[in-house]
């Protein structure tokens, strides 16, 4: 995503987050393959290579290159820097272990969903998800729980910029039938994903806000759709929820 205009940009330093993104892509690579993957000189990818390896960010096994664990460090710094994202924590880990399903906690950047937590109970269906891990904000619970919290100019721009892909039949994909459910979201405080994201799977989320209002992120539960349905999604679900988000959301303004 652009965030600045072209001339306030640095060329070499595209490259490099390039080369970055193309080792992730590949899970791993060789020069070749990944300046094939780039179309570009395999003398250029060895040099951002060579100059990412000398400061830890990548690692060399043979001839192929893989992403270096700098990255986590960097992420579990942010990770562990931001109080909302460890109370967060907590209620992820609570919440997996009384449901038995898979618990999740997100936020929103660059207007893209990004896990920060996840727990899985005794029952949970497993899936491909995983902390870091970016996807669109409009197919799951908490990415439509958090756009609902969002300053209705703040997703339209969202929308705009990102798209609204079909990620499966019963994704979201008309604006107007979008900005129409996130508006019922922010009346009752939930938000559902019935097989929007992935078929099979339900969901159900809620926003969690900072004391200034600010969106920090969202929790959700998710479950086969056979046995999340009923009561089961529509209430008790949803009530579990809101607590745990009150609850994060009482902490954040009035302890430490």
């Amino acid at each position: 995503m652009a965030n600045e205009p072209g001339p306030s940009r640095l060329k070499t330093t595209e490259t490099s987050l390039e080369v970055v993104d193309a080792l992730y892509e590949l899970d791993g690579g060789r020069i070749d393959e990944i300046a094939n993957h780039l179309d570009a000189a395999p003398s250029t990818i060895h040099r951002h290579l060579t100059t990412l390896r000398a400061h830890d960010y990548v690692t060399k096994r043979g001839d192929v290159y893989h992403l270096g664990l700098r990255f986590l460090t960097i992420g579990g710094y942010i990770q562990h820097n931001e109080r909302g994202y460890q109370l967060a924590k907590d209620k992820v880990q609570q919440l997996a272990l009384t449901t038995g399903e898979r618990v999740q906690f997100i936020t929103e950047e660059h207007g893209q969903r990004v896990y920060i937590h996840a727990s899985v109970g005794e029952d949970a269906v497993q899936t491909d998800a995983h902390i870091g891990k970016r996807g669109p904000l409009h197919c799951s619970a908490a990415g439509k729980a958090i756009l609902a919290a969002l300053p209705r100019t703040r997703v339209e721009e969202i929308i705009d910029t990102r798209g609204l892909s079909r990620v499966t039949p019963n994704t979201i994909t008309d604006r107007e039938t979008l900005l129409e459910e996130l508006q019922e979201i922010a009346n009752r405080g939930v938000a559902f994903n019935k097989q929007e994201s992935v078929m099979g799977l339900n969901a159900a989320g809620t926003a969690v806000k900072r004391p200034d209002g600010q969106v920090l992120g969202a929790i959700s539960i998710s479950g086969p759709a056979q046995r999340f349905k009923g009561d089961k999604l529509s209430e008790e679900i949803p009530n579990l929820l809101l607590g745990a988000t009150n609850e994060i959301e009482l902490n954040l303004k009035y302890s430490g």
